[in-house]
């Protein structure tokens, strides 16, 4: 049978001066004034939001510190949900509403007439900055920069992806192995997909490729989901596992260990990784089998970068001893994962066998990710302490309906709400830190016999990881979609087969695997 191939297109020269401004898009003035209008409306709906819960009658059994806490959230959320802040500028406001507005009323379980005062308050305010877990952020941060800064990120790419033949489905696959190699060595999902879609553009260049065409759209979405569903199998992949990780170290003194993380969730990420192959192929099928001149393609660019630099030898180096320690972590050592990532970048800034300066190290470092990090694990903090989380746990189990529910009727009702409620949301990192201390209390408040709170904890973040829907539900998901290589209706679509597909393994997991190994239940 004989095989397709893909079109030659011919482009047509730009004519325009490349120093000649270009016009204003006609259509670009009205999208940023109703962006604009978004934005200042979602402002005064979360001031609004704020208000009305400040001035509402006392609750019985909401402690009034309870009360500012439930005002700010619905901020948090509302202003989280429509954008209408930077999401560092909103973990500065938060910061400042909880110091002022918590100095009013008095601590849970102290004098009414005590108030708390901003001194306290500001303590409270700051707690995330205290986590481990947002040190765990930071220095993932400084990895994906040195990983930027050194290029073995791409190098690793390329060479996976030259032992790919022209076969569109097997550069598909070329291409999903990546996502998954670079999750394990790049903890930063944005970082990851930052790399890779630059990669996959080349291609789609080199290639000769429509950038409309299925193929591209293809490659650019399914580089995207993958990093998203080995967000869930990897436990440093993405920062809204450490919010989880840290709620979980505050409240029980323990922790799960990175090869613990691994175990319970790789197997699913594994099983959804399959499905996405299929779904994409058959959804966004190309239009060619072959490419023509892939494999050169890729040596072309393998060549242009030249050979491995000992800077790129030292890096791998170090991430490869660091993920060693990760995975032997209360196995062979008891060194935590925070402990030893922060070691590695210590190694990696240092004169002569470091990998990268500091002003090398803060070009384009997130700072804004790691505010909002530490906030959002200071207002979940908040939550719990002045009882508001737990009052709010109370009405949930209450109207579900799941005081005497099993560990699994749990588990499936609040992962629903959990992929219902990401549809508004643009950052796994703000749901999780909303979310999860509601969770824990949720989970503390059922009557369900030897519920395993921390592994049911762990597995709903698995679940707040499910943003496959909405290319505004995951920066790599924008990131994805700024390629112009597919409309938002494609992802949209092939996002709602990837997240029914995500809940039948969900389910079929929380059947079989995740009880037999006692996530679900305390073993008796």
């Amino acid at each position: 049978m004989r095989k397709r191939v893909c079109p030659m297109t011919t482009t047509t020269p730009n004519t325009t001066s490349t120093n000649t401004p270009l016009p204003p898009s006609t259509a670009a003035a009205p999208a940023a004034g109703k962006r604009l209008l978004v934005q200042r409306a979602g402002l005064l709906a979360g001031l609004a939001a704020l208000l009305a819960v400040l001035l509402m009658p006392a609750a019985t059994g909401l402690p009034p510190a309870g009360q500012v806490m439930l005002g700010i959230l619905a901020f948090a959320v509302i202003v989280w949900i429509t954008e209408a802040l930077d999401y560092a500028v909103s973990a500065v406001v938060i910061g400042a509403l909880m110091t002022f507005a918590l100095a009013q009323v008095a601590e849970p379980g102290k004098a009414a007439a005590s108030a708390m005062g901003t001194s306290a308050a500001l303590n409270l305010a700051l707690s995330g900055f205290s986590n481990s877990a947002v040190a765990l952020v930071a220095a993932a941060c400084f990895i994906a920069a040195a990983m930027s800064a050194t290029g073995l990120d791409r190098r690793i790419a390329l060479r996976v992806l030259s032992h790919v033949d022209a076969n569109c489905r097997h550069i598909v696959i070329g291409a999903m192995v990546v996502g998954f190699l670079l999750s394990f060595i790049v903890p930063s999902t944005t970082a990851r997909v930052a790399c890779l879609v630059p990669i996959m553009m080349g291609f789609i260049r080199a290639f000769q490729v429509d950038r409309k065409s299925r193929f591209a759209g293809l490659l650019v979405i399914t580089a995207a989901q993958t990093a998203s569903v080995w967000n869930i199998g990897i436990k440093t992949a993405a920062a809204q596992n450490m919010v989880a990780i840290g709620f979980i170290e505050k409240q029980f003194q323990t922790s799960i260990t990175w090869l613990d993380w691994f175990i319970a969730g790789a197997p699913f990420s594994a099983a959804l990784t399959i499905a996405l192959y299929f779904i994409m192929t058959r959804m966004m099928k190309p239009e060619m089998d072959e490419v023509p001149g892939g494999q050169a393609a890729i040596r072309q660019q393998l060549a242009e970068i030249g050979p491995t630099t000992a800077r790129e030898w030292k890096l791998l180096g170090i991430v490869l001893a660091l993920l060693g320690l990760w995975s032997t972590e209360k196995v062979l050592h008891d060194f935590d994962t925070s402990s030893t990532t922060i070691a590695a970048v210590a190694l990696m800034l240092m004169p002569r066998i470091g990998v990268m300066d500091w002003k090398e190290s803060q070009r384009g470092f997130p700072w804004g990710t790691v505010l909002l990090f530490a906030v959002g694990i200071s207002v979940g903090t908040a939550l719990l302490k002045t009882q508001a989380a737990s009052w709010l746990a109370q009405l949930i189990v209450q109207h579900l309906g799941l005081q005497q529910a099993s560990a699994f009727a749990i588990l499936i009702l609040l992962s629903l709400f959990l992929i219902v409620i990401h549809l508004g949301f643009a950052s796994a990192t703000a749901l999780a830190s909303t979310m999860i201390p509601i969770v824990i209390s949720v989970l503390g408040a059922v009557q369900t016999p030897g519920i395993n709170i921390i592994g049911m904890t762990m597995l709903l973040q698995f679940v707040i990881s499910f943003g496959f829907i909405l290319p505004v539900n995951a920066p790599q998901n924008m990131i994805a979609y700024g390629t112009d290589t597919f409309e938002a209706r494609d992802f949209v679509r092939t996002g709602l087969v990837i997240t029914a597909a995500a809940t039948a393994l969900l389910l079929l997991f929380s059947l079989s695997y995740w009880p037999w190994m006692g996530y679900l239940t305390v073993k008796g």
